[in-house]
């Protein structure tokens, strides 16, 4: 059975680890080694990952018989009744299991506790994986953006709301 926790400052490591193996297999296609090296680097060393958290971040583990499956990272009141879905990646050896599904209806709860009204996400362009995966939970695209986010590099990204 799946179970979504939430993430303390100790479990941070798990999220960093998920990260580091999915991160190559769901842009290796898209963006380029160096990129992806960049991304890792900026966006999920633990020093970031803890002050994300201790600015209210919210991140939840997925696991099943002990074994950490895959995270969430999400932000609540992005705008008015809005919640950010800032991270959300799945195992490859998981992927397939209903995990993002629970990850999302955790991120649902969350946010309707809170009286959320909507989800964002962004979401690669050329990640037709995802974008599927999200469109199929209900999700609409509402715009484009592209991001820099230095040293040459961006974000081409679809941003996709689901409304509560």
């Amino acid at each position: 059975m799946i179970e979504i926790t939430p993430a303390t400052q100790d479990d941070l490591k798990y999220v960093q680890s998920i990260a580091n193996q999915t991160w190559p297999d769901t842009f290796g296609e898209i963006l380029s080694p160096e990129q992806i090296d960049y991304m890792l680097k900026w966006m999920y060393s633990l020093d970031t990952l803890e002050k994300q958290q201790n600015k209210g971040h919210l991140f939840y583990l997925a696991e099943e018989n002990g074994q950490k499956m895959g995270f969430t990272g999400i932000e609540i009141n992005q705008g008015p009744g809005k919640t950010k879905i800032h991270k959300i990646y799945i195992l490859p050896s998981a992927q397939g299991k209903g995990v993002g599904k629970k990850l999302i209806q955790k991120i649902k709860e969350v946010a309707l506790a809170k009286d959320q009204k909507s989800l964002l996400l962004n979401v690669n362009k050329y990640n037709e994986g995802a974008i599927a995966f999200y469109e199929y939970l209900g999700f609409k695209k509402i715009k484009e953006e592209v991001i820099d986010i230095g040293n040459g590099y961006v974000m081409d990204d679809f941003v996709f709301e689901l409304k509560l």
